[in-house]
């Protein structure tokens, strides 16, 4: 289909906006000289939308740092929370929200998304999200694959999703390079980037690249998926000594040639790329702990973890975050001994519980997930607190991207990305009515002029659509 030029659509998608927050300042209009060399390829030219300072006042705030305040209110100045508590002191002239009967909760953080990479209408000319060649593709980005014109995006700001993880697929033992997104419109994926997120490097187990090259040279056993992981690991660590070394020196001679599948590795070893491991079954997880240790790095959390209540208590000792589903399963082999209590078990036990997505239709109501789990661990006995539900979905993620500092709670001094529901977020009938990403309004329920469409929405203009 021929699309319309995207000066033209952004034009349109902002009529989306109409009325629609625009960016502050003009990404491009700054004046500072460009280095000669980029200190990191593709930055992020995000800026946050105009803004202007507004109190909601009169819904139940739910912090998700430990308070739930009946009838409170939440003052948000420059694009960050300025204050929140019962009653705040705002400056003249705000903007005032009647939030009366509704909720007040930071917005909706998603690490478990392939929107962009996977994105509508799911077709084969948009399926960029595996880089099926080779078990090791460390070396891919998944930011290089986002199309930021997929209607996904909307779908999820509508759930009041914010910020969100897009990852390769789980084809391969080594998948790639991640990326954390603001939700916001974007001609480029580097206008969503978050500043200042870390990488993450999607690692897969089990079945999945069992399934892929099996027949393709392998690995074709776990024995041999084990195998692929630790020979890699090897190499990536002789890479990193070799440009450790090099940066120590005097610089003299000739620099050690540049690996971009060990680049990301040697990331991992120093700490500055974090883990998201796919893997289902207990003893797989308990071995990929085991390597990490063999090599010196770290698993920030195991997504999909269908048997992670039995190994809760491994993941709590080494800090490792669980990113699971409410109830799917069944699906596959290594998918089928799972309980849907998961979520509270491993909550229980002290680990870090996120609900995750993984898929286009699920991230559009991730409190309803939330909602399930609950009532699961209710089932057993385990009780779990309205406040660290919501830490499922907007703390404990953001602590897994690490961007816990500026986003997953409602506290003095963070991004004010705010979400209005209008009643419980674990209601079925609760919808995100007003969702706020650095204060800037981003989507009203109410207001057509506040409803963002993309490029495909869009759609053809009508006199190229009669060519």
């Amino acid at each position: 289909m021929k699309r319309a030029p995207y000066a033209l659509v952004l034009a349109a998608a902002a009529a989306c906006a109409g009325g629609q927050a625009r960016p502050a300042t003009r990404p491009g209009a700054q004046s500072q000289p460009a280095p000669a060399r980029a200190p990191t390829p593709f930055p992020s030219t995000y800026r946050p939308f105009a803004s202007t300072p507004t109190l909601i006042r009169g819904g139940t705030v739910m912090t998700a740092a430990g308070q739930v305040i009946p009838n409170g209110q939440v003052l948000m100045v420059d694009g960050k929370i300025a204050a929140v508590g019962a009653t705040v002191t705002a400056p003249a002239g705000v903007t005032v929200i009647d939030a009366t009967g509704k909720y007040v909760t930071p917005g909706i953080i998603d690490d478990h998304s392939h929107l962009g990479v996977y994105p509508s209408p799911e077709v084969q000319a948009h399926s960029d999200g595996n880089e099926a060649t080779q078990p090791n593709t460390a070396e891919v980005w998944a930011e290089h694959s986002v199309w930021p014109q997929d209607p996904g995006f909307v779908r999820a700001l509508e759930g009041g999703v914010t910020t969100l993880q897009i990852l390769p697929g789980s084809a391969n033992l080594f998948g790639g390079r991640s990326v954390v997104l603001k939700n916001v419109p974007s001609r480029t994926v580097q206008g969503m980037k978050f500043p200042g997120a870390p990488y993450g490097l999607k690692m897969a187990c089990g079945e999945n690249p069992k399934r892929v090259y099996g027949n393709r040279g392998g690995p074709s056993t776990r024995m041999g998926e084990m195998a692929w992981d630790r020979q890699a690991w090897i190499r990536a660590q002789a890479y990193r000594e070799k440009w450790d070394r090099w940066d120590r020196g005097d610089h003299s001679g000739t620099a050690p040639e540049r690996d971009l599948e060990l680049e990301t590795m040697a990331g991992v070893l120093r700490g500055e790329i974090l883990v998201h491991n796919h893997c289902y079954r207990a003893d797989e997880m308990a071995q990929m702990i085991d390597m990490s240790r063999e090599f010196g790095y770290h698993i920030r959390s195991f997504h999909h973890g269908v048997e992670a209540y039995k190994i809760r208590d491994l993941l709590a000792a080494d800090s490792i975050s669980a990113s699971l589903w409410a109830d799917w399963w069944g699906f596959k082999m290594e998918a089928l001994d799972f309980t849907r209590a998961n979520l509270p078990l491993v909550f229980e036990a002290g680990v870090r519980a996120i609900v995750h997505s993984d898929d286009p239709t699920g991230i559009q109501k991730l409190n309803q997930e939330a909602a399930k789990a609950i009532e699961a661990g209710r089932e057993i006995g385990i009780d779990v607190s309205p406040n660290d539900a919501l830490r499922w979905m907007t703390a404990n993620p953001a602590w897994a991207l690490g961007i816990d500092r500026w986003v997953g709670t409602l506290e003095p001094g963070k991004n004010a990305d705010v979400v209005i529901w209008s009643g419980n977020p674990f209601s079925v009938y609760t919808r995100a009515d007003q969702v706020f990403i650095d204060g800037a309004l981003m989507f009203d329920r109410f207001n057509p002029r506040r409803q963002p469409r993309t490029d495909f929405e869009v759609g053809l203009f009508p006199a190229e659509a009669s060519q």
